[in-house]
């Protein structure tokens, strides 16, 4: 809290009034009774305030929501993230546990915490005030809002609307499943790191591992590839992906198939299987810290299978999105990867989500992504 994280525990209140309800504006004093911030309480939750403002005269009210994302947009637009972007990106935009999504004219908001669920409708007002959306839907089926004394839900925010929709992404096209796909659909952080692929991709034999809707392997073709294979575990991911492809004109080189990709690599490296670039893209493997050990070995398990299928100087191109293992953490298990696999590696690119996921220095969970091109000599 003193170092500007909005979070404050319920171990680290000393006291309370006894009329405060969940989702209630209170004010944070200091055990000297200095103002600390103004926030929304929960006090069913381990984190029992989450900060809004420090500003002693900002009363938090409709018009502070309206302004705060408006203010969201015009960074966006500034660093020229405006037709799909990640809107307002929670800590970070100074609106804790609230996420919006921008799909062009289209807009996904999830509320995860109980304070920033009661302001949903001003979310919705704000949106239909700055960008007369085509659509607004609600994806808050997440099991962490039942921590917050929340019910999972899904569903519109506006007038109903077909929520399968295309979207364009570095000249090429994809279709999101708004209502259906993982998170809002579409991952929006990985925008920038699907375009550093593009040289190390020409002519390649490309593998991609844990998928998705086949973004990074779609830009792969996109940019030169000689052959693509995908393959994910989830067969409706498999075939939106292969729509993917057919959308772009480019099914003829690349492919996607269900596979258990951590199976499968294992089994290709036993029967020296090659490719000149690998790509790794799974899912979080930890979701608390009693399960960062499990992360590690996950992520060292696929890379180690991942590098063993590489040519000699192919280019190993991998990402974690476990916010608990921290870059310093991540490349450490690669390189451990890298040493069991007695291969040398070449660093590339190591860099982050893209800045529309903005990053607060001392807010850690405010920066979560990993993302490593490596040549594997």
């Amino acid at each position: 809290m003193a170092n500007g994280h909005p979070w404050i525990f319920a171990n680290e209140v000393d006291e309370a009034q006894d009329d405060i309800h969940a989702g209630d504006i209170v004010t944070v004093l200091s055990h000297d009774k200095k103002y600390v911030g103004t926030g929304y309480a929960n006090p069913r939750s381990q984190i029992i305030v989450r900060l809004l403002t420090r500003d002693k005269k900002e009363e938090v009210n409709e018009k502070f929501f309206i302004d705060r994302i408006a203010n969201c947009w015009e960074y966006r637009k500034k660093i020229n993230y405006i037709e799909n972007c990640r809107l307002v990106f929670g800590e970070a935009d100074g609106l804790p546990q609230l996420i919006i999504d921008k799909f062009n004219d289209y807009f996904v908001i999830q509320t995860l915490a109980y304070g920033i669920d009661v302001w949903k409708p001003v979310f919705v007002k704000a949106i239909n005030q700055i960008f007369s959306p085509k659509g607004i839907y609600e994806r808050n089926d997440v099991p962490v809002r039942e921590l917050e004394g929340l019910s999972q839900q899904k569903g519109f925010l506006s007038d109903p609307f077909d929520t399968n929709i295309t979207i364009q992404e570095n000249s090429l096209k994809f279709h999101v499943d708004i209502a259906n796909g993982q998170k809002t659909g579409y991952f929006l952080d990985q925008q920038d790191n699907r375009k550093a692929i593009r040289n190390i991709v020409k002519n390649a034999e490309v593998l991609g591992a844990f998928t998705y809707t086949g973004t990074f392997e779609i830009h792969a073709a996109h940019y030169g590839a000689k052959s693509v294979l995908g393959i994910d575990i989830s067969e409706n991911a498999v075939a939106q992906a292969n729509r993917n492809a057919q959308l772009n004109g480019l099914e003829n080189v690349v492919h996607f198939e269900t596979a258990n990709a951590f199976d499968l690599l294992k089994q290709w490296s036993k029967e020296n299987k090659q490719f000149d670039v690998v790509m790794l893209d799974p899912p979080a493997f930890a979701k608390s810290r009693d399960m960062i050990q499990k992360a590690i070995t996950g992520y060292k398990e696929i890379n180690l299978r991942g590098m063993k299928l590489l040519r000699p100087g192919g280019f190993l191109v991998t990402s974690s999105c476990t916010s608990l293992v921290s870059p310093e953490l991540f490349l450490e298990t690669i390189a451990l990867a890298a040493k069991d696999a007695r291969r040398k590696i070449r660093q590339v690119i190591f860099q982050t989500q893209s800045p529309d996921h903005p990053i607060i220095w001392n807010l850690e969970n405010t920066q979560y992504l990993k993302f490593l091109i490596a040549e594997i000599e």
